[in-house]
């Protein structure tokens, strides 16, 4: 089975989180869910410079990465991932949707309103959890 390993951002603007909605994709495990914007990591990246390149590249958001969050192992039907995740700011809520169909900036506690890619779901856990 096909490992990867992937970055997630988790963006703040004020108290808001951005959740990017996936396209319809060929499979129903990931379609249309919701996620934490980010990409695989390339060879001879870091985690940050993998992070800060896939939101330029399928955002052209800029972020500043304040600390790592929470690394999930996952496994899907046809691959399994590692996906470590950090939290960061932006001082401005715009950005362009190049491979997302929707996005929200949500409060903490309204974060579990959304249908998350299984992967996600442990940051969406920690993050509620956090603020309860």
């Amino acid at each position: 089975m096909k490992h990867v390993e992937v970055v997630a951002g988790i963006i703040f603007y004020d108290d808001e989180i951005l959740c990017m909605k996936r396209p319809k994709g060929r499979h129903d495990y990931t379609s249309l869910k919701y996620e934490f914007p980010g990409g695989k990591i390339e060879i001879g990246e870091s985690e940050q410079q993998a992070l800060k390149r896939e939101l330029m590249e399928e955002m052209e958001l800029e972020v500043e990465i304040k600390e790592p969050f929470l690394v999930v192992n996952h496994t899907y039907p046809d691959f399994s991932l590692t996906m470590h995740s950090y939290i960061c700011r932006v001082d401005k809520p715009n950005f362009v949707m190049k491979e997302h169909v929707d996005y929200k900036w949500l409060q903490v506690q309204e974060l579990d309103e959304l249908v998350w890619a299984d992967a996600d779901k442990p940051i969406v856990e920690k993050l509620m959890s956090a603020v309860k």
